[in-house]
C-alpha cells in the first residue's frame, strides 16, 4: 500500500490548509456561535474543494478533512461530500446523477446524512425509485445548512430527500455541527442504490470522519505543544517537564494511529479492495484514541484548558463529538468482532 499523495490530492489538501488557516480563526468561529460560517463555505466552493473530492477520492478527502479539523472550521464540508457527492456518485442512478452533482460540486446544493444507530423511519415505495417516509430522527449533523438529506431507513435502504419537503427543528449537539431534528410525515423521497449501498456510505462516512479527527486531535496537540513551550513554571517551560513530554508523546501516537488506519481504509476504497473491516478499525481509533488526545489537550493547557472560550475547548468539544458519531468505540468493536466470528475478514 502507498499512502503518498497524488500531485493532485497534495495541491488540493494545500489549498485547504491555506483556505482554513485563514478564515477559521478563533474570532469567526467565535461569531459564528453554533451554525456554520456561510462566507468560509462559499470560499471552498469558489476554490473548487467540494467537487475536486470525486477526483481526488476517499484518501483525497481524508487529507482535506484532516485540514478541517485542525481549525476545527464550521462547514458542512464532510457531510455535504461524504453522504452528497461520494454517494450519488458511487449509488445513484445516470439520472440522479445527472441531476444533483453539479449542484453539489459547486456547493449551491448541500447535503448530510440521517444514519441513526436504530432508524426508525419507515419507506413506502411508489413508483420505481419514488416514495413517501414516515419518522424522526432525534438529530441530523449540518441539518440546518443542508438542502438534501441522505436517510437510512429501518431496512438500511438509503433515501434522498429533499429537505424543504421535511420539517426541521434546530439541535445543540456537543459540537457546533449546526444540527437539527428531522422529522418525516409522508415526505416525498427517492431511493438511491441497491444491496450494498448503506453498508458502503456508512463505511465511507466513518472513513471520513476518522480523518476529520485526526485533524482535530493533530490540531489540539500543537496548540498544547504550543502553550507548554512558552509557560514557565519555576523558570523552566512545562514542555521541559517529563510527565508532559510523555503525555504529548502519548498523545502524538494515538493521533497517528488515527491517521494512518484512516489512510488504509481510505486507501482501500479508492484502489476497489474491500474496506469494511478497515473503516470500523479506523472508527474505533478515531473514538477510543480521539478523546484520550483532547483530554490530554486540555489537560496539558492547565486552568487555561477549563476556558470555554479558550480554542482549544473547541478541539475538546469536536474531538467528543466525533467520539459517539457513527458509533462509540465499543459499538464499532462489537461490529467489528461480529465481523471477525463469520468470518468475513478482509485482506
Amino acid at each position: 500500500m502507498d499512502f503518498t499523495p497524488t500531485e493532485e490530492q497534495a495541491a488540493a489538501r494545500d489549498l485547504a490548509a491555506e483556505i482554513f488557516g485563514d478564515l477559521a480563526t478563533p474570532e469567526r468561529l467565535a461569531a459564528a456561535g453554533t451554525g456554520s460560517d456561510a462566507e468560509l463555505w462559499k470560499a471552498l466552493c469558489a476554490a473548487g474543494l467540494p467537487g475536486a473530492v470525486e477526483d481526488v477520492g476517499l484518501l483525497g478527502l481524508v487529507l482535506l478533512l484532516e485540514e478541517q479539523g485542525r481549525t476545527t472550521a464550521q462547514v458542512p464540508f464532510a457531510a455535504s461530500c461524504v453522504y452528497g457527492l461520494l454517494a450519488v456518485a458511487a449509488h445513484g442512478s445516470q439520472e440522479q446523477r445527472g441531476r444533483s452533482l453539479p449542484a453539489l460540486r459547486q456547493g449551491t446544493a448541500v447535503a448530510t446524512g440521517a444514519f441513526p444507530a436504530r432508524s426508525a423511519v419507515e419507506a413506502e415505495p411508489d413508483g420505481e425509485l419514488g416514495g413517501i417516509l414516515r419518522g424522526v430522527v432525534p438529530w441530523v449533523p449540518w441539518l440546518r445548512d443542508a438542502t438534501h438529506v441522505l436517510v437510512a431507513v429501518a431496512d438500511r435502504s438509503l433515501w434522498w430527500v429533499p429537505v424543504a419537503g421535511a420539517r426541521v427543528e434546530p439541535v445543540e449537539l456537543t459540537a457546533p455541527w449546526s444540527a437539527g431534528r428531522l422529522t418525516l410525515d409522508g415526505t416525498p423521497g427517492e431511493r438511491i442504490g441497491g444491496a450494498g449501498a448503506y453498508e458502503d456510505v456508512r463505511a465511507t462516512a466513518r472513513t471520513a470522519f476518522a480523518g476529520l479527527q485526526a485533524g482535530v486531535c493533530a490540531g489540539s496537540l500543537a496548540r498544547a505543544v504550543a502553550h507548554t513551550n512558552e509557560r514557565e513554571q519555576f523558570g523552566r517551560p512545562l514542555a521541559a517537564k517529563q510527565g508532559v513530554q510523555l503525555r504529548a508523546a502519548d498523545a502524538h501516537m494515538d493521533t497517528e494511529a488515527i491517521r494512518v488506519t484512516a489512510y488504509e481504509a481510505a486507501w482501500r476504497r479508492d484502489t476497489g479492495l474491500p474496506y469494511a473491516t478497515h473503516a470500523l478499525t479506523a472508527a474505533w481509533w478515531a473514538s477510543e484514541a480521539g478523546k484520550r488526545v483532547v483530554h490530554a489537550g486540555q489537560h496539558l493547557h492547565g486552568g487555561m484548558g477549563a476556558d470555554l472560550d479558550h480554542p482549544v475547548h473547541r478541539h475538546f468539544l469536536w474531538g467528543r463529538q466525533l467520539d459517539a458519531y457513527l458509533g462509540c468505540g465499543s459499538e464499532v468493536l462489537e461490529e467489528l468482532g461480529a465481523l471477525i466470528a463469520s468470518g468475513a475478514v478482509e485482506g
